[in-house]
């Protein structure tokens, strides 16, 4: 068996919340499994590379079911009961295939590509909003990155347009939080929330997909439980938003860290569908998956990850693996970017990635064409990143055009 000290990520490198990669590729060349402690202090065991993380995402013993199995305040600040947690991405299966076939008529490709029209005109107003900034300034996370995708997701699920900014400030607590009380109260005021939105659909439904899953019957008669609605509801909304936003937010940080690549864009749209994929590649909106729990003793490459443990899988990495992708530091939006394992890999793939790569390339498009001379307008080293290794992005992006 190998022993090794435990890593201290932050002490490896002082600059670890806004450029991990340097780190992960010195732990990868030592081997694929690694104790370390998290920038926040958490001690925890952290998978990387290619080949090791896809194994990890599918390896049974690797469980998502805290709530039944382990101990949710080792991973959240909040009740081993909490409604909000009662979804699919905190399950094993059979739960979460029951939880998942319940939702997943609702997010086919041809429902998707049936939002195109409305996710343009949302793009289009908030452009032309940006457009109307007499200084020529904006920071595009809160007057784009964030607006597109939430907009998106609350007009899908049904909930009112006065509530998305209150939407904002639980989601950041819950996949970032500022403190342990900010996170417990984020999760029990949207648990209330969602209480009396629920009940207020079951009146009076609308076209909406909360309204739908509550009426959702399978052909067995299943049906969604009071807390799996709330709970399906949290992560649609936290999921449905975050990705895009990072995904928009990081992918034009590298489009202006890479002029040449900026211009190849901007001269040739056919080659938008590649530059997605390659944004989500070189640096994806998830750095971490959500965390794991080992329900045995897991072996890998002889080292032994304990029962109990803490896991995370380093999507990030992965995808800067050379193993799998030739010269991976650098960002080529003509490289072939397929087979990255940004959203995920196995049964939990993102349900939603679909919806991110459809608004990611609408966003994208509309941006580099309303403004040809967008760029960056702070220094990098000045940018605020989200602390924690769940979402990789920064708070805001100030740009000038």
């Amino acid at each position: 068996m190998v022993t090794r000290p435990i890593a201290d990520l932050a002490e490896l490198s002082p600059h670890f919340v806004s450029d991990p990669y340097p780190v992960y590729a010195r732990l990868r060349a030592e081997g694929p499994v690694h104790h370390v402690r998290a920038p926040d202090g958490e001690e925890l065991w952290l998978v990387v590379g290619y080949e090791a993380c896809r194994t990890a995402f599918t390896d049974p013993r690797l469980s998502r079911d805290w709530m039944k199995s382990g101990d949710i305040t080792q991973i959240v600040n909040t009740d081993q009961d909490q409604p909000a947690l009662a979804h699919m991405l905190m399950s094993d299966p059979p739960d979460h295939t029951r939880l998942r076939r319940l939702v997943a008529r609702e997010f086919t490709p041809r429902r998707i590509e049936a939002l195109a029209p409305r996710v343009q005109q949302i793009t289009d107003e908030l452009l032309d909003s940006m457009t109307s900034a007499e200084e020529r300034r904006a920071d595009l996370v809160a007057s784009f990155a964030f607006p597109l995708p939430m907009t998106v997701i609350c007009e899908l699920l049904g909930v009112p347009g006065m509530d998305r900014d209150a939407f904002r400030g639980w989601s950041n607590e819950m996949v970032a939080r500022t403190s342990a009380e900010a996170e417990a109260q984020a999760y029990q005021e949207t648990t209330a929330y969602l209480r009396e939105l629920i009940a207020a659909k079951r009146r009076d439904p609308g076209e909406d997909l909360l309204s739908a899953m509550i009426h959702a019957v399978d052909e067995g008669g299943d049906r969604l439980s009071p807390d799996e609605l709330i709970g399906m509801s949290v992560l649609l909304l936290i999921a449905g938003h975050e990705t895009t936003v990072n995904l928009i937010g990081n992918g034009m940080r590298a489009l202006f860290a890479h002029p040449d690549q900026l211009a190849a864009l901007r001269a040739d749209f056919s080659l938008l569908d590649g530059a997605i994929e390659e944004m989500l590649r070189y640096d994806g909106p998830v750095e971490a998956c959500t965390d794991r729990l080992a329900l045995a003793d897991v072996e890998m490459e002889g080292v032994t990850i304990p029962a109990g443990s803490t896991v995370l899988i380093a999507m990030a990495d992965a995808d800067r693996d050379p193993g799998r992708f030739k010269d991976p530091d650098r960002f080529d939006i003509r490289r072939d970017a397929r087979g990255h394992i940004a959203f995920g890999h196995g049964l939990h793939y993102c349900l939603g990635a679909p919806l991110a790569r459809l608004e990611g390339r609408i966003a994208i498009r509309g941006l580099l064409e309303r403004f040809p001379d967008m760029a960056l307008d702070a220094e990098v080293a000045d940018l605020p990143w989200m602390p924690g290794m769940l979402i990789r992005g920064v708070r805001k992006l100030p740009v000038r055009w």
